[in-house]
């Protein structure tokens, strides 16, 4: 088999071959933006789902159907110690300079650059980190507060205003959501209100784990009523399966249906885990079809490359008391667990698991899906677990 021709792509973000069993979300993105560009309301996204299952994907084919409708977009991913408004202001800088440029009559395009300097200014991000231009002058009471639930929505009206005024749109992507602080969280869902309330050309699409609803919940009440929580799970057995055989088929090769079937065992359906293992059984192959024999030859050469980096680099992260936390939510062996279960088996009161299991959730690791029970935010998570640490004792 032509290894440069293998058709998969492990990586983060990296587009798979087949965007398989996404049809649903892809449409509402599309209903999404069209309605939004005809001036008509209607819910923003945020996509939600564990690591692996093409979060990240989804929200560049978005931005790419975004651009083929005439948006302007902006994608950015949150992380920890970044702020929002430090992470916003150079894109919000460039799209800004990017409206003064299109023909047209008006000058809102200049008062959005000039309200991001009064904003730029309240939050103090540093002179030399963003140029907003010395012939522009901050607009005095715009956006200048330095309350972020005050400042963001003036801002995102300005932009929105201005992108109307040139008879464009914009979209907002923000990949890993989560790490934004409510206050922050808060001041998007204020500012999407605004946009929805003034029918303003401005859509807002994110993406983060699944305690993403939750968090916007608690930082506003009405979230719901303006954002839609499509779930993006493990694909269906059908839908695995075309994930795997159309891009080998269309490759001018072949698979076996007991391989595939295997595949898609192996994988529980995961999209990063279908890319690894259909990048590895290709490469493994000899010839075409590819066999049951080569899939199970290649389990060995995936765990193993799924435990030294996408698995070890979550790991490495880890304190003791957090992998041992962890460690036995392994060792308990179902979907979901009991909080009162994990410190059983760790032969502790519950009570003294708050830190670790707030430290954990924090990093991203786990996630509460109801009141007392945790679960891994990566799949398979626990099968790595038990074999990193093989002599756990409580």
């Amino acid at each position: 088999m032509d290894k440069i021709r293998n058709p998969f792509s492990p990586g983060a973000g990296s587009p798979p071959p087949e965007l398989a069993g996404r049809e649903n979300i892809l449409e509402q993105a599309h209903v999404l933006l069209g309605r939004v560009r005809a001036g008509r309301p209607e819910k923003s996204l945020l996509l939600t789902g564990l690591r692996g299952v093409g979060k990240t994907v989804l929200l560049n084919e978005i931005e790419r159907l975004a651009q083929g409708e005439g948006y302007r977009t902006i994608l950015v991913e949150a992380h920890e110690g970044k702020s929002l408004a430090v992470l916003l202001a150079p894109h919000l800088r460039r799209l800004l300079f990017e409206l003064d440029r299109l023909a047209g009559a008006g000058n809102k395009a200049r008062r959005g650059l000039a309200v991001l300097k009064s904003f730029v200014g309240a939050i103090r991000i540093k002179v030399g980190e963003i140029d907003i231009g010395v012939d522009i002058e901050p607009e005095a009471g715009a956006a200048d507060s330095g309350d972020l639930e005050v400042d963001l929505p003036n801002l995102f009206t300005a932009l929105a205003e201005a992108a109307e005024e040139r008879g464009v749109a914009v979209a907002i992507l923000i990949d890993e959501i989560q790490y934004f602080a409510v206050a922050e969280l808060s001041a998007l869902i204020m500012a999407m209100q605004k946009m929805q309330q003034r029918q303003l050309p401005l859509v807002l699409i994110g993406a983060g784990l699944p305690i993403l609803p939750a968090l916007a919940g608690e930082a506003k009440s009405y979230a719901e009523r303006l954002f839609s929580f499509p779930d993006v799970g493990p694909l269906s057995e059908a839908d695995a399966a075309k994930a795997i055989h159309e891009p080998i088929d269309e490759a001018g090769e072949s698979i076996a249906d007991d391989a595939l079937g295997e595949i898609c065992r192996l994988t529980k359906g995961y999209p990063y885990f279908l890319q690894e293992w259909g990048y590895q059984a290709w490469n493994h192959a000899q010839s075409s079809p590819i066999s049951l024999e080569v899939v199970l030859e290649t389990t060995d050469i995936v765990t193993k490359r799924l435990d030294e980096n996408f698995f070890r680099v979550r790991f490495d992260r880890l304190t003791p008391r957090e992998r041992r936390y962890l460690r036995a939510m392994a060792e308990l062996g179902s979907s979901s667990y009991r909080t009162g279960d994990i410190a059983d088996t760790l032969g502790v009161k519950i009570t003294t698991l708050g830190p670790v299991r707030a430290n954990l959730i924090k990093k991203g690791m786990v996630f509460s899906p109801s009141h007392g029970e945790m679960a891994f935010t990566v799949p398979l998570f626990d099968e790595f677990m038990r074999r990193a640490m093989p002599d756990f004792k409580a």
